[in-house]
């Protein structure tokens, strides 16, 4: 059983660790190439959480050959979603395999649920549920610093996108 209880953005801390050394799943709900309605999740280590518009927000990055790439460009609202430690490996499972070819959350042990209409996991100690108001992919013509284009050898720019976080909930096993 767990106690559930809303955050206000202020009461964040450790963001550059909840992200870039914990990782968070971003799942996103949209159709197939069959036309099917599938919920699919994908790692990520590479995002931040902020004020822009007056309006919190959190950002983050999807490369255009991940499965969650079509989801999140069809999905108005996702979640982010962080866990606790002992969910490490389930993370590593969903940032090397893909939903196009295993059901992540079946062989990560992950329990997919939604949270008003958002796709969501329900192990997570920490969720976000985000409203997607903008989107853009990096160009190359955008980086300053040219050494960071190693990171796209192949031309693969991610997608960033802007969330607007509409609800932040916290877990805690009881």
């Amino acid at each position: 059983m767990k106690n559930i209880r809303s955050l206000t953005p202020e009461e964040l801390d450790g963001v550059f660790k909840l992200i870039g050394k914990d990782w968070m799943l971003i799942t996103a709900k949209g159709k197939n190439e069959k036309g099917e309605e599938i919920v699919n999740t994908m790692t990520a280590s590479w995002g931040g959480l902020g004020v822009l518009w007056h309006r919190p927000v959190a950002f983050c990055f999807v490369r255009p050959q991940r499965y969650t790439y079509a989801l999140t460009e069809q999905a108005e609202r996702f979640s982010l979603t962080f866990f606790e430690e002992k969910y490490r490996e389930a993370l590593r499972l969903c940032g090397t395999k893909s939903g196009r070819d295993l059901d992540k959350f079946k062989a990560a042990g992950l329990i997919p649920e939604e949270i008003d209409g958002v796709p969501t996991i329900k192990q997570a100690r920490l969720t976000l549920l985000c409203r997607k108001p903008y989107a853009d992919t990096l160009k190359e013509s955008g980086f300053l610093d040219e050494a960071l284009l190693k990171n796209y050898t192949a031309g693969d720019y991610h997608r960033v996108y802007v969330v607007e976080i509409e609800q932040i909930l916290e877990s805690e096993e009881v």
